[in-house]
């Protein structure tokens, strides 16, 4: 196993896991955390730097399109 000092996540047999234990996106780690930290952090994404999966703008999107529907 390895774990990411910075954001906590983990790699089992290849496979991403969120610090909650749930399955993870690499890409929606990297959109979510990995491309905001600075370059001095180190971080063990293969997929940081990439752009794609969810981001906090997105995310917020879609907080104001259902807070517009109420």
């Amino acid at each position: 196993m390895k774990t990411c000092g910075t954001c906590g996540g983990h790699w089992v047999n290849n496979q991403f896991y969120w610090s909650t234990g749930k399955v993870g996106d690499e890409l929606d780690l990297a959109g979510l955390c990995c491309n905001q930290i600075g370059e001095e952090r180190f971080c063990i994404n293969p997929r940081r730097g990439e752009i794609g999966g969810q981001t906090w703008g997105g995310r917020l999107k879609q907080l104001e399109i259902l807070m517009s529907e109420l």
